[in-house]
């Protein structure tokens, strides 16, 4: 064989890799179906907070949300969430919304979708796979009617096969939990999650003046009964505005049946 021959073969077997390579890169990827980035002008209805919930076993759900309340796309890169055995934990993707990192999980195909509520303005999504493949959205909600979250209290933890629960007390003695999840005041949570890591979401367009009280309750656990469970809560007020205001707490649970006040503040 000559050496032009060879070098040939050696520049093909060059670019055969290179293209593997592309397309190894094209699997791995992260992708944001909605929202896209830019402006956009959603319906002004929202019905696109409060889940579906189905026990024994409930996990966050798009069900009958509409196209501009979801954050959807897929991560084809997704460890198997099972071993050979159905025992390995899941390893979640991690999702940033407007500042907010919460889990997120995915379907055995890698697809994903979680609605959340948007107000006007302007909001930043990215997706993080557990590979660090990376997808981010930058839009612009033009509809007016969107009512923004005044607050916002999310819930969500590191394990998987636990249930943890998000408790919010309001000045005027609401009680908002998986047994009582919409308020009469205009408070509720989105959904019960059971089946480990959350998020739960607390939310309200008109927060009652004075003092709110938050708490997780380590409700129960699978097979890691016996490990620590770190919770975190971010609390959002004024969200979207000059005056945002965003503070993150993250408290260590050690056993089912703990019930911990994470913090009280106040609303002015």
């Amino acid at each position: 064989m000559n050496h032009s021959s060879m070098a040939h073969r050696a520049t093909l077997a060059a670019i055969g890799l290179l293209c593997g390579l592309s397309s190894v890169a094209a699997l791995a990827q992260a992708t944001l179906d909605t929202p896209r980035g830019g402006w956009r002008n959603a319906p002004a209805q929202q019905q696109d907070f409060v889940q579906e919930v189905h026990y024994p076993a409930s996990s966050v759900n798009a069900n009958g949300r509409s196209e501009a309340s979801l954050i959807r796309g897929r991560i084809a890169a997704t460890p198997k969430t099972k071993d050979a055995k159905d025992t390995a934990p899941r390893t979640p993707a991690r999702l940033i919304v407007d500042g907010i990192a919460i889990p997120l999980l995915t379907d055995e195909k890698g697809n994903f979708a979680r609605p959340w509520s948007f107000g006007s303005g302007s909001h930043g999504v990215e997706v993080r796979s557990p590979n660090g493949e990376v997808a981010r959205s930058q839009f612009y909600e033009t509809q007016a009617s969107r009512v923004p979250v005044k607050l916002r209290v999310v819930l969500s933890w590191d394990s998987d096969s636990t249930d943890l629960d998000l408790h919010v007390v309001s000045p005027d003695g609401q009680h908002v939990f998986y047994g009582a999840r919409v308020a009469p005041n205009g408070g509720a949570l989105d959904v019960d999650v059971t089946t480990g890591f959350g998020p739960e979401i607390f939310a309200t367009p008109s927060p009652v003046q004075g003092a709110y009280h938050v708490f997780v309750n380590y409700f129960g656990a699978g097979e890691q009964r016996e490990a620590v469970t770190t919770a975190q809560v971010a609390i959002l007020q004024d969200e979207g505005t000059p005056r945002e205001k965003q503070q993150v707490f993250r408290v260590p649970l050690r056993k089912p049946g703990e019930l911990t006040l994470v913090h009280s503040f106040l609303v002015p």
